[in-house]
């Protein structure tokens, strides 16, 4: 039989793999990225709030911190918006590739928070993810637009992704995630009330497959997706766990291609430009952790 590490190590690869089949169901999903993130986080805040109901969490918290979480939430919102508004704009290919560029905005975007040091082979890096986005961004300008939304929801899931790590300290994950979730419904509900795109009977009347993809997309891929994520970390450590969510354009980019042949079809030029932004990502990830190591034996000497 597995033993406890090796079945968390696969159902990590699973979540991977699910977040990579969320930019499938982008692309099977007809209706535009507002409506579109507006029903995921309705769904995906009704299934969430269920599950607190259900394993009887607390939801107080205080005025201040709500704030916060509601910034966040709003965060999120935009990031999924300009997700799904990237492959609308390209295709998947393009934007799992350029959101892969998320770990490196991550890379400067945390000193700010955490008051650290920004690392010399993260400026070097960055500088390499620019050249890998000009190569493919050189071979693709009809996709100019996908590239510039998946570059900004790769900026803002890294903002999201350090915010939450401030918040995770405080609060219990499933609180942060329901009051997220719903601050970003409350965002998007008040852009749809004052744009032409608004709460319309149109705006309601979605084919069944449609309704089917949302549901999916909000409860495997975002609530259970939320909720299992946490439980596995609490087995492997948190290198193991970014650097395999690393692959998750690899895996995303493998399902395009064989779902959707013709309209993922890319030149060399993209192919080269991701192998070079993805081994970078991978080549991140091994740096920090042999650095990782390194600290923790030192502290290890000193004691």
């Amino acid at each position: 039989m597995l033993n406890d590490k090796i079945k968390n190590y696969l159902h990590l690869h699973l979540l991977v793999f699910i977040a990579g089949f969320t930019a499938i169901l982008g692309e099977l999903i007809i209706i535009s990225a507002i409506p579109l993130v507006w029903f995921r986080m309705v769904f995906a805040s009704s299934l969430m709030l269920i599950y607190i109901k259900f394993a009887k969490v607390k939801l107080s918290i205080r005025p201040k911190e709500l704030v916060r979480l509601a910034i966040a939430g709003i965060i999120i919102a935009l990031h999924w918006i300009t997700f799904f508004g990237a492959i609308d704009e390209s295709n998947i290919s393009i934007t799992l590739t350029m959101f892969s560029t998320g770990a490196f905005f991550a890379s400067f975007i945390e000193p700010i928070f955490y008051k650290r040091r920004i690392l010399w082979y993260e400026i070097l890096f960055g500088v390499i993810v620019i050249i890998g986005v000009y190569v493919i961004s050189r071979g693709e300008l009809k996709y100019i637009n996908g590239i510039i939304l998946g570059i900004t929801s790769a900026f803002l899931s890294s903002l999201f992704a350090v915010l939450n790590g401030t918040f995770i300290k405080k609060h219990q994950a499933t609180v942060i995630a329901f009051y997220e979730f719903l601050s970003g419904v409350l965002f998007v509900s008040i852009f749809l009330l004052f744009s032409d795109k608004g709460f319309s009977r149109a705006f309601f009347n979605i084919s069944l497959p449609d309704l089917g993809y949302l549901l999916i997309l909000a409860s495997i891929c975002t609530t259970y997706a939320y909720i299992a994520s946490i439980h596995v970390m609490r087995f492997l450590s948190p290198y193991t766990v970014v650097l395999t969510y690393n692959l998750e354009p690899v895996y995303g980019i493998i399902m395009a291609i064989l779902l959707f042949p013709d309209k993922e079809h890319m030149g060399p030029n993209f192919y080269f430009g991701a192998l070079i932004i993805i081994v970078t990502v991978l080549a991140n990830g091994i740096l920090k952790n042999i650095k990782t190591l390194k600290n923790r034996r030192l502290a290890k000497a000193v004691r």
